[in-house]
């Protein structure tokens, strides 16, 4: 059976909202009808999302939104107006590009691990950030039952909620695993005078307190039951990624391999200002997401869209992200 779309349809879906209003007002100026009683809310849903493993449960929680500003500064090496047409395309602000924080803690049973902790107690990027013990209490976890805290890397918004205001550790019971080549670096008082001074101030905040705490991982390691670093530098020299595996399933974590779904997958050659070497981050963004988009190994983004989670696929010369359907499988 064939439906005929009238020229007067697709008038009123141009319309859109307007003439929606028309109509409401026509409707209560005639007096019809029900008016909404309920009182509005102004809530959100809690900040977590939480599924199946194998045997593992993962459950995601999150550090905030992290808005970057205009992208004209951080994403670099191809024309504005190319960035500019990217975003508005997807729907997306041209002025204001906002990043999710999304960690996972994985409790593969025996062990409890959180994979980063996001920016902690600084406001560099403003107030929306420093959630994460809120999602993990929203999440009916506690801090005390965390065992491994797993770095990618000591950037600010990856390694600032170790510990609290006052250098004391908000997950007492875990052991901090990170790259030996990352802590060196970014606790190098050395620095302080110079352009890095915010991220080191910040990484000797979070990681010197719980310095006899912290082991090292190398590159292809299995330092934890169903997790393996791989090493992917660029955005720092140490910089990680890792698969976690359970019962033959696997996601690969991504931290800050890729910290836009559209600008970062499309152009993957672009650069981002806060890589400590564009031009390796963007060969070594290439290389690995064509290992992950051939192998058709899922995700989980760090800065992707809420919850982070779904796959990658080739698409002309870059990549394309599809994220997973939330669907509740426990």
């Amino acid at each position: 059976m064939t439906t005929d779309v009238s020229r007067r349809s697709l008038l009123a879906l141009g319309a859109g909202l307007g003439i929606g209003l028309g109509i409401g007002l026509g409707t209560t100026m005639m007096g019809s009808g029900a008016l909404a009683r309920a009182p509005k809310l102004g809530t959100q849903a809690p900040y977590f999302h939480r599924f199946k493993l194998g045997s593992a449960e993962v459950t995601v929680v999150s550090d905030g939104p992290l808005p970057l500003g205009d992208p004209s500064g951080t994403f670099v090496g191809v024309p504005k107006e190319d960035v500019h047409k990217m975003l508005s395309d997807n729907f997306l602000s041209t002025s204001n590009v906002i990043l999710e924080q999304n960690a996972p803690i994985v409790n593969f049973g025996e062990r409890v691990v959180l994979f980063d902790t996001g920016m902690g107690t600084s406001k560099l990027f403003g107030p929306t950030t420093g959630r994460l013990q809120k999602s993990i209490t929203e999440a009916g976890l506690k801090p005390e039952d965390v065992d491994a805290i797993v770095c990618s890397h000591a950037h600010i918004d990856h390694i600032g909620g170790i510990v609290d205001e006052s250098g004391k550790p908000l997950f007492p019971n875990a052991q901090v695993y990170i790259s030996q080549a990352d802590l060196e670096f970014w606790t190098d008082e050395k620095k302080m005078d110079g352009p890095l001074k915010d991220f080191i101030v910040h990484a000797r905040k979070n990681l010197m307190p719980v310095r006899d705490r912290i082991v090292f991982f190398k590159d292809g390691q299995e330092f934890l039951p169903g997790v393996t670093a791989i090493a992917a530098p660029g955005h720092t020299f140490g910089h990680h990624i890792f698969m976690i595996q359970s019962e033959g399933k696997s996601f690969a974590f991504l931290g800050d391999l890729t910290h836009h779904q559209i600008l970062l997958l499309e152009r993957p050659r672009m650069e981002f200002a806060y890589d400590s070497d564009p031009k390796m981050a963007a060969a070594t963004r290439v290389k690995l997401l064509d290992t992950i988009a051939a192998n058709k190994t899922a995700v989980m983004s760090y800065h992707f869209p809420w919850p982070g989670y779904g796959h990658v696929v080739k698409a002309s010369d870059g990549f394309r992200y599809i994220a997973e359907p939330m669907i509740m499988n426990l």
